[in-house]
């Protein structure tokens, strides 16, 4: 029986090595630098140029009267379908625009606001003051990492900020650690394919290149909901 432990103890470490190496590997030589948009970085991943991240100075941009008529905000948080005790992240989480409506969905829950700049953070935390919703907590995170536990959130959010992170395979990592494993990661952005959407190239995906990039990291795409006016809602879960 001793044995048998033993055997079972070094198969699963060899299984752990081999997908650290795997990882690594494709951490390698991911990134391609060249000029490109005036509006990216000169950072291509994938075939895609990153785009600038929005600095908090549109903080009035996120908060405009008519965001939502143009995105339909309501109908995305239908989509995610909320219950009452979900943890939720909301990556990149800005003024904190959808955070709270996320979170009076839940209750017995906890909302994760996570941003890189703390600009956002304190406007989250000012809204906080001011509000009767307290299950809102804010994260500091960096350009590599949500800085989140393992297992820890039910579902993840990102709108329309996936195509600024500077790292988006280590991100997409970072992002599937903290994803349950029965957990769904919801990825808004710009339709590249419509070009009525009036917003600028570099600031959209297309589903197949969304579908692409995350799929390199482990994950795969259940269903992309086209209910909203401008945006993709693809929802991804753990391969």
């Amino acid at each position: 029986m001793k044995k048998l432990t033993i055997l079972l103890f070094l198969f699963a470490t060899f299984l752990q090595s081999n997908e650290c190496i795997a990882q690594n590997s494709i951490l390698e030589n991911k990134y391609i630098f060249k000029e490109g948009d005036f509006n990216g970085i000169g950072k291509w991943y994938m075939g895609r140029e990153i785009a600038y991240v929005m600095g908090y100075q549109g903080i009035g941009w996120l908060e405009r009267s008519e965001r939502e008529k143009e995105e339909n905000v309501s109908k995305l948080i239908k989509n995610m379908r909320i219950k009452s005790n979900d943890v939720i992240a909301d990556i990149g989480a800005g003024s904190g625009y959808h955070t709270f409506r996320m979170a009076s969905l839940a209750p017995n829950g906890l909302v994760y606001a996570v941003d890189i700049q703390t600009e956002m953070l304190m406007a989250i935390e000012n809204k906080k003051t001011f509000s009767e919703i307290s299950n809102v907590e804010t994260i500091l995170g960096t350009e590599k990492s949500v800085q989140l536990p393992k297992n820890s959130v039910d579902k993840i959010l990102l709108v329309d900020v996936y195509h600024e992170f500077s790292f988006p395979l280590e991100m997409i990592f970072s992002m599937k650690n903290a994803l349950k494993s029965n957990g769904e990661l919801f990825l808004i952005e710009y339709r590249a394919e419509d070009p009525l959407v009036p917003i600028k190239r570099i600031h959209k995906m297309s589903q197949k290149q969304a579908v692409k990039e995350m799929e390199a990291a482990g994950f795969k795409l259940r269903k992309n909901i086209e209910n909203l006016p401008w945006q993709h809602c693809m929802v991804f879960v753990k391969k």
